[in-house]
């Protein structure tokens, strides 16, 4: 059983009343995000879609001056975040907003983030709060990217987390509607595992795409170019 909060070298984030609870690949998705972002514009607008329990908006807050908002259609998670962003050094600066992405009204972003749900047409598991945290039957990856659209600036960029096995289809999808991929960092758990997340950046802007990959531990350990990344954030490094 997870525990109830994850606490971190500058914020803890509690979680007992959010489906789906701190991850790795979350925490290092919101490392690469942060660490994107850190060097930008003073006076960026963020979104982050779908947020959680906020860690995403807390590790990317940690590291930028820009405002964020957060969306999150579960209730109860809204409730969470609210209450991990408002114990934050950073409350004056994030919002959470409990709404359906679809319903959602916003002047344009200038960068969007989101760890959207993950198993389209898998097996369902009959906790019903996991399932919309989890699943695209509320959010289908086509709508996800209809409404990145509707609300992202034409200089803006959007940055997403997806497992392995939907990043071709999404990176089509992404070029069907205007798009560009910048950079997808592929993600192994260990040197012997295939890749099982990606994480990509797209803007409207053509550019040549930065290719990388990341393995998380190797020999029980957490490598090297890991502990660059979460340095900052895991109370062990």
């Amino acid at each position: 059983m997870a525990n109830d909060y994850f606490k971190f070298k500058q914020f803890t984030i509690s979680q007992q009343h959010c489906a789906m609870k701190v991850t790795t690949d979350g925490c290092l998705f919101g490392a690469w995000l942060a660490n994107e972002l850190q060097n930008t514009s003073p006076n960026l607008r963020l979104l982050d879609i779908g947020s959680g329990t906020g860690l995403l908006s807390l590790m990317v807050a940690q590291k930028t001056t820009a405002t964020i908002d957060a969306v999150e259609i579960d209730i109860h998670a809204t409730e969470q975040a609210i209450e991990n962003i408002s114990a934050s050094p950073w409350h004056n600066k994030l919002q959470v907003f409990n709404s359906a992405i679809q319903d959602y009204q916003s002047t344009v972003y200038n960068y969007i983030f989101t760890n959207p749900p993950f198993f389209d047409k898998d097996l369902k598991s009959a906790d019903a709060k996991r399932n919309l945290a989890l699943h695209s039957a509320a959010l289908s990856l086509e709508e996800l990217l209809a409404n990145i659209t509707r609300l992202l600036a034409p200089s803006g960029y959007f940055a997403i987390l997806l497992p392995y096995h939907r990043v071709a289809f999404f990176e089509d999808l992404a070029t069907a509607n205007g798009y560009h991929l910048h950079k997808k960092t592929l993600v192994q758990p260990t040197p012997k595992h295939a890749y099982f997340r990606g994480m990509l950046q797209f803007g409207f802007a053509k550019k040549e795409a930065i290719v990388d990959s990341i393995i998380i531990k190797e020999y029980n350990n957490y490598t090297a170019q890991f502990k660059e990344l979460l340095k900052d954030y895991y109370l062990q490094m």
